[in-house]
């Protein structure tokens, strides 16, 4: 078990989605409830407030980013902080974006859930080249898009029901061929899986809600190790730094009362652990 260290005392109340933009080597990241994009960069902070919740982003050039909200996929200029359309999301009321992450072919995945998480309201979505397609839907809270290093297989979990999904991918197009089955069963233990994702190596480094860890499975599914998070609440992880072996994860102080709060005063914050795994740069977005 490897401890984690802050790496921005922000606190967020439910912090998701973060993203290593390679070209640039900054971090950004969500607070979903708040609204708000996020970032760190030696030292300097900055932060974007969007008029919905935002909760996922890949990077398309230097300066842009594909920002997912509950009712549009947008295009945001880092530096003149200027919002463009993409394309327009109708999820059905009540719902709003979660989880998403960039595939290999230039493609961006992205999941909606219900505000007030009702069972199977959730969807996970694709765009590619100004389409948005549904993939699969009867989710109530799709967590954890990631993808296998040789493109073959995507991941999806359903946090409520507690296992992470595979399904195979088609190597031309990146569709979807078949029915998912299930990767990890993580109900029998208590345990709920969040975001994810896959290292150089194709380890899935799985954030675990409640837990205060991200946890580390082969590509079989065997557990390795664990990075331990001083926040229950570990929410999504991502790496980063010039060799892209600093993993980052962010947390949430949702759903904590007092107590526990005053226990892990940290929740909310973004933590780093250094040397632990080698992750990959994100894929690039194209519009």
């Amino acid at each position: 078990m490897t401890d984690a260290r802050v790496f921005d005392d922000r606190p967020c109340f439910l912090g998701e989605g973060p993203l290593w933009h390679p070209e640039r080597e900054q971090l950004f990241w969500f607070d979903i409830i708040g609204r708000t994009l996020l970032t760190r960069k030696d030292g300097e902070t900055g932060a974007w407030t969007f008029d919905d919740m935002v909760s996922a982003a890949g990077w398309i050039d230097k300066d842009n980013l594909l920002i997912a909200s509950e009712t549009a996929l947008l295009k945001l200029d880092i530096e003149t902080r200027t919002r463009e359309i993409i394309a327009t999301l109708d999820l059905g009321e009540g719902l709003r974006t979660n989880d998403g992450r960039a595939d290999p072919w230039g493609g961006f995945w992205f999941s909606s859930m219900s505000k007030k998480a009702e069972k199977d309201a959730g969807a996970i979505y694709r765009y590619y080249r100004g389409e948005v397609k549904k993939l699969f839907s009867s989710i109530t809270i799709p967590n954890a898009i990631c993808f296998s290093p040789d493109r073959a297989l995507g991941y999806f979990a359903d946090t409520d029901r507690g296992f992470v999904k595979r399904v195979a991918l088609d190597l031309e197009t990146g569709l979807p061929m078949g029915e998912p089955e299930i990767h990890l069963d993580l109900k029998p233990e208590g345990l709920n899986p969040d975001g994810a994702v896959i290292d150089a190596e194709g380890n899935m480094w799985l954030a675990q809600w409640g837990a205060g860890r991200v946890a580390v499975h082969d590509p079989s599914g065997k557990l390795l190790k664990a990075v331990s998070v001083s926040a229950p609440h570990t929410s999504c992880p991502a790496f980063g730094g010039a060799d892209f072996s600093t993993l980052y994860c962010t947390t949430a102080r949702e759903g904590l009362d007092a107590e526990a709060l005053a226990a892990h005063p940290g929740s909310g914050n973004v933590f780093f652990a250094q040397g632990v795994g080698r992750g990959r740069p994100e894929p690039a977005v194209i519009i």
